[in-house]
């Protein structure tokens, strides 16, 4: 059948570290670049990764002591700059023994971290005793951060899946200099738009979307633009708005994958569908969307214009 990532010697993975496992040398959980320039192509050639004092790749956000890395992981979201802040979301999920997939989890929640701009060393926000700000099935807050200097609040996109499997986009905010206070933030409870403290009344902003997203506002469409995969399709979808909390448009597709399709014993898997805004060029007619194969599990770059 051929070698694969996550079968390595025949065998699915499962729940342990691939640390050290069949070609992989290293596994990191989580980690990043920097870009430094911030305009399309040009940008692209312009980066450093996120390395330790010997050179290596690093987490951002490092498990705990109490963590295990064969049961635990955490996975980056979105963030945003604030001064000389950085904050960054993220999602804690459990590993799981069995399931369909080479490898199987549930989400246990999502929280946020917070580190400095100059050596992007992160803690996580402890709340009650907890890093997880939002318990699952809660919405995973926040798969999409926008900082929105004009009205002075913090954007936050969250994305939970229903007792129908129905993946929903929900929407949070908070001002900025209160992001690190969970019970500061309020959640859209109706598009009139009206806000409350209380989660529970959360609305849907729109459907079938994966807990990774991007949100933007897009100079040349004169609206915020949100891109994300719909479902696991392959199809790389836009909607508009003319405000965060919409009404957003229904779902037009932007790009579909095409990719090969592998002879291992799961579903094929498309996702992480999103744009990099800061690499857009002519004001946003030319977007640059990211999204990974599972197989693979490297991102694919695309190059689209819009009409």
């Amino acid at each position: 059948m051929g070698k694969s990532l996550l079968y390595p010697g025949g065998v699915a993975v499962g729940h342990a570290d691939m640390y050290g496992r069949g070609d992989i040398e290293r596994m990191i959980n989580n980690t990043g670049l920097l870009l430094q320039g911030r305009t399309g192509r040009a940008g692209l050639k312009k980066f450093r990764y996120v390395c330790d004092e010997e050179g290596e790749l690093r987490a951002l956000i490092p498990l705990l002591a109490e963590e295990n890395p064969d049961w635990d992981r955490i996975w980056c979201l979105h963030g945003c700059r604030i001064d000389d802040r950085v904050y960054l979301y993220f999602v804690k999920v459990r590993m799981l023994e069995t399931g369909p997939f080479p490898v199987n989890f549930e989400i246990a929640g999502s929280g946020l971290s917070v580190g400095s701009v100059r050596d992007l060393v992160f803690r996580r926000v402890r709340y009650h005793d907890t890093d997880l700000l939002w318990h699952w099935p809660a919405p995973a807050f926040a798969s999409a951060v926008l900082l929105d200097s004009g009205e002075g609040w913090v954007y936050c996109f969250g994305v939970t899946r229903d007792a129908a499997g129905i993946q929903r986009c929900c929407l949070a905010r908070v001002r900025p200099e209160d992001i690190e206070h969970i019970e500061r933030y309020e959640y859209l409870v109706s598009r009139k738009p009206e806000w409350s403290p209380e989660l529970d009344g959360a609305v849907t902003i729109f459907t079938d979307v994966p807990n990774e997203l991007s949100v933007s506002f897009n100079r040349h469409l004169s609206q915020y633009l949100a891109v994300h995969s719909l479902g696991l399709t392959g199809v790389i979808v836009g909607r508009t708005a003319a405000n965060p909390w919409g009404p957003w448009s229904d779902a037009v597709p932007l790009w579909k994958v095409a990719a090969a399709k592998h002879r291992w014993p799961y579903p094929q898997l498309i996702y992480a569908g999103k744009e990099h805004p800061e690499l857009s060029e002519e004001n946003g007619r030319v977007l640059y969307l990211t999204y990974i194969e599972f197989e693979e599990y490297f991102p694919h770059l695309v190059e689209l214009t819009l009409a």
